[in-house]
């Protein structure tokens, strides 16, 4: 009996960690619910992976050249964590633990998947003939979100033999998508906190149909309101602590990335990315295109990390001050407001260039 309870106990803490570590958050945009006129998607990574990279890939035989964003020292660029080609395609995913079934043989595939629909696929249409004549099980549990330049805007609920497609239709131009499939058992999955907050940030600009990219990165990504409190804690300059637990950025958040797609008609080069990499409080965005990564964005720090997310993490150290024990549990307020508070003015500087330009 002490030998079940001690493996209950190892599974849950497992499962626990998992939870913590691959707790994304994401969002599709259609055109009508933008305020910049184009369709987007969103992810806030969350992943045992701190280090993050972005990096270019040419186009080969038979496939297209891509922009995507990577683990640290990942220097073969196997795995892409969301991304965009040179037909204006565009991919994401969050994990899900609500759909069956789950072939432990085979799994953690999705960075795979997102590859090889980076190099092969023009449409979302596309990506559903890639999961259709994929072999099975496929190895992945996981909410896909795509986009194309012809108009398609959709999320796929994924396991190991079937998939559930939701296009973006309707839901005013809009749809969430965290850590749990609405075709799964409701009974399960997580991330509905997270949801919710995220509802509550952007609630305006969803009823009004103004979504910009930086309503994610320096709303979303930047924000400590949570809906369960009903508080905002960074705003509550009283508190000096707050304890990690189902806000948007998380210890565990490694980058928050926005890819701005095309109409219809419109040219497929101008898809772009906007990417803060690390912990989204502690960076500032910059703007990607599919033939321009910044230098320091790129992995050309020592193990193939990117320069600016060392950045990041240095800063994180001052929002995570305790070491030890369970001390990446606990949120240190007062540095927490003044690097959020500087980046986020730094940031908004890029956005109003950039878009300024764009006009």
């Amino acid at each position: 009996m002490k030998f079940v309870i001690k493996a209950f106990l190892s599974a849950l803490t497992l499962l626990s960690a998992y939870a913590a570590a691959e707790a994304c958050t994401s969002m599709l945009v259609a055109a009508s619910a933008s305020g910049t006129g184009r369709p987007m998607m969103w992810k806030n990574r969350d992943t045992g992976h701190a280090d993050n990279f972005v990096e270019r890939v040419p186009a080969g035989a038979g496939t297209y050249g891509y922009v995507a964003l990577y683990n640290g020292g990942d220097s073969l660029l196997l795995e892409a964590w969301t991304g965009m080609n040179d037909a204006g395609f565009a991919i994401m995913n969050t994990a899900v633990s609500n759909l069956a079934p789950d072939t432990a043989a085979v799994k953690d595939r999705e960075g795979l998947v997102m590859t090889r629909a980076l190099r092969t696929c023009r449409t979302v249409d596309d990506f559903e003939a890639l999961l259709s004549q994929s072999s099975k099980p496929m190895g992945v549990q996981a909410n896909f979100g795509v986009m194309d330049a012809k108009g398609g805007l959709a999320y796929f609920e994924v396991n190991d033999v079937e998939f559930a497609r939701h296009d973006v239709e309707g839901a005013s131009g809009c749809l969430i998508r965290t850590n749990y499939a609405v075709s799964g058992d409701s009974a399960g999955g997580y991330g509905y906190i997270r949801e919710q907050n995220l509802r509550d940030i952007l609630s305006e600009e969803m009823a009004e149909g103004r979504i910009y990219p930086y309503s994610f990165t320096e709303k979303a990504s930047r924000s400590f309101w949570h809906s369960v409190y009903g508080k905002d804690f960074e705003a509550d300059t009283a508190e000096v602590w707050a304890i990690d637990q189902d806000f948007i950025p998380r210890y565990t958040t490694a980058a928050s990335v926005v890819i701005e797609g095309v109409n219809p008609g419109c040219d497929p080069s101008e898809t772009v990315m906007w990417v803060a990499l690390g912990y989204p409080p502690c960076s500032v965005v910059s703007h990607v295109t599919l033939d321009h990564v910044d230098e320091d964005l790129r992995p050309v720090a020592d193990g193939h990390r990117s320069p600016r997310c060392n950045e990041a993490l240095e800063l994180k150290r001052q929002v995570f001050p305790i070491g030890k024990g369970n001390g990446n549990r606990y949120i240190y307020l007062p540095a927490l407001r003044a690097i959020n508070e500087s980046n986020r003015e730094k940031a908004l500087e890029i956005y109003n260039e950039t878009l300024d330009k764009r006009k």
